[in-house]
């Protein structure tokens, strides 16, 4: 296959490099989408911008329409292969001279297009980001001509993000060596902690330029169900496959069925198959050719059903999945949203279900201990990332709503999106809040008194009141916390305390069988010191009202144009004191810290303990800093 050398490439570029409709039709476009000019404007004026949006929304265009503009060489790094060889294939039918270099070619036909690109005879080129640690590739873009470097799936780069990949560590000093080039970086999800650090290991100033927006999907009907067994779990995924498919064989479109383990995408494959589906498994565990088939087979349509682990999903692009369902909560809510959002990629109506059961808090817990490999840091925020997804699931406010708010995309909230099944009927807010408060307090009492003993179950039990070994053996069935919520289901009870950790009033610790703990603020939440803003789980057997095309009346955790101007401003502080000190920016605040702070406005280290994430050795490390900060941005 032809790479692009023709010259004609080269000449077909407008005259004019600033006319940036004429590089859209160029490029086969008539129209930009919303954001996308703005975007290429501000990257080649402030020459530096941060771009987050979601997969599918045309981020390539922002580096591609420059690349067609400006003399030289744009360099793309990128570690999707097959999205190097698609739009490499795509800018030679529109005459733009490209080439990509991966492991996937031959040596001699790597020197080839190694030396061409020397020679200058390309606009664009793709290069994996592997290639970077060469010796003689670094040399060589030390003489090139470079206007423009841009960095795809800049996520992978953070260490605190959900794909951290190594070899984006060399980045940082590529931008250096090409410092006349524009940078940009691009990524599909990035909370704005995982933004800060791309801009550090980027090496880019603090006020570098930032677009976030395309994250509303207002397509999609994002559930979360809570599950008792895993025969619940198959008929709510067999629910939810009929309501999206119709039936095996009616060419509805195609679903995808994301397992946490290999094994259980193999088992719900298994099952799903001896159902009628045309359904395949796909991991990591399985030979390349097969992975490559399974793949092939599902973007042909040949495949209805892929039950996956999240190893499938990077460059997936079947505009017609009409399901993606999670048999358990994956690692973060920025994980969650982009393997959701392969759903519904043409427009039409589609689902995003995710199932959570009582066992996968611990079971996460200790996938996350032995990943972490003693890194307490890293733990500590791979487990509030896991926190934020598990609150998003407990529901309470118009999903997309939330997840727009989570990402910083405050334009495209949509005041309730009337397809998510908070906005279409959740119990949300009907409790008095005083009742909350006592409920939520009983909760924590009991986690005080099994404090680092016993497991979420036995705290369920306690206040259930119902018999068990550990309890009479420890003498709490002789405390007066047994039975204080006799009056309520056990699964009730295990819910509420699930709130409870995903409120950060309970935390756990212990490897393979994790055990409870009360937090500070559980403590302070206990002693009636502040109250515990958090809503208790719907009752099954009440009535449940609809709420379509409303915000359920809940807090709403949205910053005032004031609270958001702070919460920027806070962000420069801490890149900048992250940097003075040598670690990531989570190590000095994490997102929500920032934003309660911001809310709250704190004036004292008191005030700031009883914010989440600050405790007395973050107070005392960061605390006096953190307050002037707050009074010079309020000045």
């Amino acid at each position: 296959m032809s790479d692009g050398l023709a010259n004609g490439g080269l000449d077909a570029a407008p005259q004019d490099p600033l006319d940036l409709d004429a590089g859209l039709r160029l490029l086969g476009h008539d129209t930009f989408r919303t954001g996308q000019r703005e975007a290429v404007e501000t990257l080649l004026e402030a020459r530096r911008l941060l771009l987050v949006a979601p997969t599918g929304r045309g981020k390539s265009l922002v580096y591609q329409l420059p690349a067609a503009l400006l003399p030289g060489t744009t360099l793309v790094i990128s570690p999707l292969v097959a999205l190097m060889h698609d739009q490499v294939a795509q800018l030679e039918v529109r005459g733009i001279a490209s080439t990509y270099l991966a492991a996937t070619l031959s040596r001699e036909e790597v020197a080839r297009r190694t030396a061409e690109i020397a020679k200058g005879s390309y606009q664009l080129v793709y290069v994996a980001p592997e290639r970077l640690v060469t010796p003689g590739f670094r040399a060589l873009l030390r003489d090139l001509d470079c206007p423009l470097l841009a960095v795809d799936e800049a996520h992978c780069i953070s260490s605190w993000g959900h794909d951290f990949r190594p070899e984006y560590l060399q980045i940082g000093e590529l931008v250096a060596e090409l410092s006349r080039a524009r940078v940009l970086a691009c990524t599909a999800t990035a909370t704005p902690v995982v933004r800060d650090e791309i801009l550090e290991r980027l090496r880019l100033p603090p006020d570098t330029a930032q677009a976030v927006h395309g994250f509303a999907r207002p397509n999609l009907s994002l559930r979360a169900s809570d599950v008792r067994g895993g025969a619940e779990r198959q008929h709510r995924v067999d629910a939810a496959l009929a309501e999206a498919l119709g039936g095996p064989g009616q060419g509805r479109g195609t679903a995808i069925v994301y397992a946490a383990t290999r094994r259980g995408s193999e088992a719900e494959a298994e099952r799903l198959a001896s159902a009628g589906w045309r359904a395949e498994a796909y991991h990591a565990g399985l030979e390349g050719d097969h992975r490559n088939a399974v793949q092939k087979r599902f973007m042909a349509g040949d495949l209805e059903v892929v039950a996956a682990t999240n190893a499938f999903g990077m460059g997936i692009d079947r505009p017609d999945v009409r399901a993606v369902i999670h048999l358990a909560p994956p690692s973060s809510l920025e994980a969650y949203y982009q393997e959701v959002g392969r759903a519904g990629r043409d427009g039409d109506p589609a689902l995003g279900l995710l199932l959570c059961g009582a066992g996968d808090l611990g079971s996460r817990r200790a996938l996350l201990e032995r990943d972490a490999e003693g890194n307490a840091d890293l733990l500590r925020h791979k487990w509030n990332l896991f926190l934020e997804l598990m609150r998003w699931a407990e529901g309470g406010s118009c999903r997309h709503d939330a997840v727009l708010r989570y990402f910083g995309d405050e334009a495209e909230t949509l005041d309730g999106c009337g397809r998510c099944d908070v906005c279409q009927g959740l119990d949300a807010g009907v409790s008095d809040p005083d009742e909350v408060d006592l409920v939520v307090r009983k909760a924590l009492s009991a986690v005080a008194r099994i404090h680092g003993r016993f497991g979420l179950l036995a705290a369920a039990k306690l206040l259930r009141g119902t018999a068990d070994d550990r309890l009479a053996r420890t003498g709490l069935d002789r405390t007066p916390t047994f039975g204080v919520l006799a009056d309520r289901s056990e699964d009730w009870i295990q819910r509420l305390l699930r709130r409870c950790v995903a409120a950060g009033f309970v935390d756990f610790d212990g490897g393979d069988r994790p055990v409870v703990g009360i937090t500070l603020e559980g403590q302070a939440v206990m002693r009636g010191d502040r109250p515990s803003r958090m809503l208790l789980p719907p009752d099954a057997a009440a009535p449940v009202p609809r709420a379509r095309g409303k915000r359920a009346a809940v807090p709403d955790e949205a910053l005032d144009p004031a609270a958001e101007a702070l919460f920027e401003s806070l962000r420069h502080w801490r890149l900048e004191r992250s940097r003075e000190l040598g670690v990531p920016p989570y190590v000095v605040a994490s997102d929500r810290t920032l934003r309660e702070v911001a809310r709250s406005r704190p004036a004292t280290r008191e005030d700031l303990l009883l914010l989440h994430g600050i405790g007395p050795s973050k107070a005392q490390k960061f605390g006096d800093a953190l307050l002037q900060a707050v009074r010079e941005a309020s000045a």
